[in-house]
Parts: C-alpha cells; structure tokens; sequence
C-alpha cells in the first residue's frame, strides 16, 4: 500500500519519493505519473524514457508515455542525472496503468536542487480544482 505523505507531486502529475543519501551519494529521487495521470491516459502502450547518465532539467520534457487515447509527455521535476530508467515499464507499458506508484515507476534521478513540490493533500486539492473545472 502507497504511503502517500512519503510523496512529493507535481502540477504536471508526477509523482516524486525522495530517496535518502548513500555515504557520499547524491540524493535521489524516484519518479512515476500519478494514478489520476494514468486514468486519463487511458491505456498505456508505449513508454520512452531518458538513457542512464542523461541530464535533465526541472520542466523540461524527458519521456514520452503513449496511450490508447493520447500521448504525453513526462516533465522532469527535478534538475538531475538519470540514475537509471525503469525497463520493466519500456517492456510492459501496462505496468504504469496496474501500479503508478510501485512497479510502474518511470526514472531514478540523482538531483541537484529540490524545487517546491506539492504535498499530497495540495495534490488532492488540486485534482479537485482541475475536475471542477471540466
């Protein structure tokens, strides 16, 4: 089960677990879209994610995630080197719409600075503000 106050999220939908600092290593941070991301995306069939070592850059575009309905692009919510990319979900796409927040994990990413991120009751808020929108 998802312990989502261990969550950070984005306006954009991901969703960002800080990972604690090794002796010497860089912080980390795991990276996956939420489940609402997922539900709208509707099923997915195509996952591109960033090579191992790649820089990437807080907003800028860093994957592509291909659906029945759509296809959307994964935002870097940090500033980073990619420590490494989640192959299971290239190999089967589904496991972004089966388990966001577990094995459908997207990237590993060793950042540099932290920008400000949502907490998961802002999240919430903001989920709620976007659907009553539509």
């Amino acid at each position: 089960m998802t312990d989502f106050d261990q969550l950070h999220f984005t306006a954009e939908h991901e969703w960002v677990r800080l990972e604690p600092a090794a002796d010497g290593a860089a912080p980390s941070a795991t990276i996956g879209i939420t489940a609402y991301a997922a539900d709208k995306l509707g099923d997915v069939v195509y996952v591109d994610l960033p090579d191992e070592g790649v820089e990437i850059a807080d907003g800028s575009v860093v994957g592509e995630i291909e659906s029945t309905k759509s296809v959307g692009e994964l935002f870097a919510p940090v500033n980073g080197t990619v420590l490494a990319k989640n192959s299971a979900v290239e190999d089967s796409p589904e496991l972004v719409n089966s388990d966001p927040y577990g094995e459908g994990w997207l990237i590993r990413v060793a950042f540099t600075d932290l920008p400000e991120l949502l907490s998961y009751t802002e999240y919430q808020a903001l989920l709620g503000d976007e659907e009553a929108s539509h």
